[in-house]
């Protein structure tokens, strides 16, 4: 796959088959857009490209918005890149570019930039200055520029019954099972091991304190959760707890994992946490002791849950 960082620096020998969008989840309903993106440019002999933004146009539009993205750009890069995608362009979002008006995006980037021979593309799908165009406009402008539109249809987008409000709604809930279900795959964090307080050591149970550079990044609700992770080439399971630390009166948010059957040094390696089921709330317990005990009982469900993947 090819990555743009703009418009401007695409090139292609080829016509190309387009589809438009954030893609943020890389959900099972932005997978059956691609499949289709990439089964129209096979049967062309074109190429297959997704036009995407960051950042995120609501970062951009909305004053004081504060959005949490179920991808960072370089985790939706890499969801892309698995699909077999030969394009993918991320052009940097701003208000200039927003006030384009929906002739201007279609004829200036699709038709001239971008050598568009087909779109396929949401029948929701809105578009220029304001977002005023629509679906009916771009069949239009497909008519007076030369390229085909293909829509979409609402039965379609209903049948996988999925969005990535919904999805980021489950993940605030803790609701971990079913923004698994809708993202086809489980959630991740990507972030940087680095050293902490060590706390856990001290009760038999050490773990790796992860730092996400990415504010937007949604970190999912407070609590314990089991998890894999590929370290050193290898599949690890253990227990995340997302929270305070309100036993240690800490206060701060952390991310900490505590790896089971895994020894080895990990501070400042980059690493990926894979979140499959949520255990519990965080708790304050009133002593050290009663946490300790708690976090045997979360071992031995994490070692059952693990013993019938």
């Amino acid at each position: 796959m090819k990555i743009y960082n703009s418009i401007n620096s695409f090139q292609s020998t080829k016509k190309t088959i387009i589809t438009i969008g954030t893609f943020d989840g890389v959900h099972i309903g932005h997978q059956k857009i691609v499949e289709k993106l990439i089964e129209n440019a096979k049967n062309r002999n074109a190429e297959s490209a997704i036009l995407t933004f960051f950042p995120h146009p609501r970062m951009v539009l909305q004053d004081q918005t504060e959005i949490r993205l179920l991808n960072t750009i370089d985790e939706r890069i890499s969801l892309l890149e698995k699909k077999g995608l030969d394009n993918l362009i991320i052009h940097p979002f701003d208000k200039a570019f927003s006030r384009l008006t929906a002739e201007e995006f279609v004829k200036e980037i699709l038709v001239d930039q971008l050598n568009i021979e087909k779109i396929v593309i949401g029948y929701d799908h809105r578009f220029g200055r304001n977002r005023t165009a629509n679906i009916d406009d771009l069949i239009e402008f497909g008519e007076k520029y030369n390229f085909e539109v293909e829509q979409i249809s609402a039965q379609e987008i209903q049948e996988a019954s999925v969005s990535s409000t919904k999805i980021r709604t489950a993940l605030e809930e803790g609701n971990i099972a079913l923004a698994n279900q809708y993202l086809g795959y489980s959630y991740f964090l990507t972030g940087v091991v680095k050293e902490g307080k060590k706390l856990g050591r001290t009760i038999g149970f050490p773990t790796a304190n992860l730092k996400i550079e990415e504010n937007y990044k949604l970190i999912p609700k407070e609590g314990v959760y089991i998890v894999e992770s590929n370290l050193n080439g290898k599949k690890v399971y253990g227990m995340m707890n997302i929270g305070t630390n309100p036993t240690f009166d800490e206060g701060l948010l952390s991310i900490e994992i505590h790896f089971l059957d895994f020894d080895a040094d990990l501070y400042n390696q980059k690493i990926q946490i894979s979140i499959l089921e949520y255990l519990r709330a965080e708790q304050k317990f009133e002593s050290v002791a009663l946490l300790k005990a708690q976090l045997n009982i979360d071992k031995n469900h994490t070692l059952q849950y693990i013993a019938k993947l």
